[in-house]
């Protein structure tokens, strides 16, 4: 009878192959995680280089919309200036218009005047009664006689040469030649449109004895005289008229001499006060003589009747008619 050997279910062989077959398991399993951690990687780079693209064109985004913002604040800046430019030029035009019209109804007044003017002159032009003899003329053409002579002299602004602050030259040179047309007066004075004497100052003051000397001195202290004052002198009229007149010195023969551009208040009111001041008598003479000397440092620059250069000359010329002196207007400085 044959012994059959028994069988072994778990050998050495089957161990070898079972350890075997885990091997390859576990073998597929390494490569298989390898290879899944290498698309990991691929696809994390991928999605790296989506992100960084993504990144780029987000900030090219961003840039534009600050791009886009910064040209709109310029432009709705523009559109300010433009509306802002626009209302001025409005505005302009409105005031330019306004001007004009202005100056078409000065126009208008003026020519009324200059027609008031020319019929005045014509009806006060009258043949001569008696035959003059020729005199030589005076250098400013108003008339001397007055042993006492007070000049007033508008010191403001207008009446200075903007280069040097001192005033104008020409007036400097009308003083003059009132000064030499009266070689020998009794008295001398000098006052500016506020009333000041501008030879030593203050508000009582009497006469300067003349002299060369006197003479002299108003020259130098004109020349470099500083103290502005307004743009009228009638204050300086009344000043001269109130201090230096002397109603009992029947000899006194006083002349005013006014120097000045602009007059800015209303005449009739300064019309009746002179009249008050300086009365006329039975015979219609007044004991001051006032003449003046009207420079054309406003009334050159525009023909409305609201001008203070018109003003000036409209009242230096009724006054001087009336106290018995002449008004010069002065065409160039």
């Amino acid at each position: 009878m044959i012994r059959r050997r028994p069988t072994t279910i778990f050998s050495l062989a089957f161990l070898d192959c079972i350890c075997c077959g885990f091997g390859a398991v576990i073998l597929i399993f390494v490569l298989s995680i390898d290879a899944h951690q290498k698309e990991k990687l691929e696809a994390l780079a991928a999605m790296r280089k989506i992100m960084a693209a993504q990144l780029l064109e987000i900030a090219r985004l961003k840039n534009s919309k600050e791009d886009l913002e910064r040209s709109n604040a310029r432009v709705a800046t523009l559109v300010t200036d433009a509306r802002l430019r626009n209302d001025s030029l409005h505005a302009l035009l409105d005031d330019f218009e306004r001007k004009m019209s202005m100056e078409k109804k000065g126009m208008e007044a003026l020519l009324v005047d200059i027609d008031e003017l020319k019929k005045e002159i014509a009806a006060r032009q009258k043949k001569p009664e008696v035959e003059l003899k020729d005199t030589k003329p005076l250098p400013v053409g108003v008339p001397v006689g007055s042993n006492y002579i007070a000049f007033v002299i508008d010191t403001s602004g207008s009446m200075r040469d903007p280069n040097t602050n001192g005033l104008w030259p020409i007036a400097i040179r009308k003083i003059e030649e009132v000064l030499d047309a009266d070689p020998q007066v009794d008295g001398i004075q000098v006052l500016d449109a506020d009333g000041r004497f501008i030879l030593g100052g203050g508000r009582n003051h009497g006469w300067l004895a003349d002299g060369p000397d006197t003479r002299a001195s108003i020259k130098r202290t004109l020349r470099r005289y500083d103290a502005d004052t307004i743009s009228n002198p009638v204050p300086g009229i009344y000043q001269a008229i109130r201090q230096l007149l002397d109603p009992k010195d029947d000899n006194m023969k006083m002349g005013i001499y006014v120097f000045g551009d602009e007059f800015t208040e209303t005449a009739d009111p300064v019309i009746r006060r002179l009249d008050e001041l300086n009365p006329a008598d039975e015979n219609g003479k007044r004991r001051v003589v006032i003449n003046a000397i009207g420079f054309p440092t406003t009334i050159q620059y525009t023909f409305s009747m609201g001008n203070t250069g018109v003003k000036f000359a409209n009242l230096m010329r009724e006054i001087t008619y009336r106290h018995g002196g002449a008004f010069i207007a002065l065409q160039d400085l």
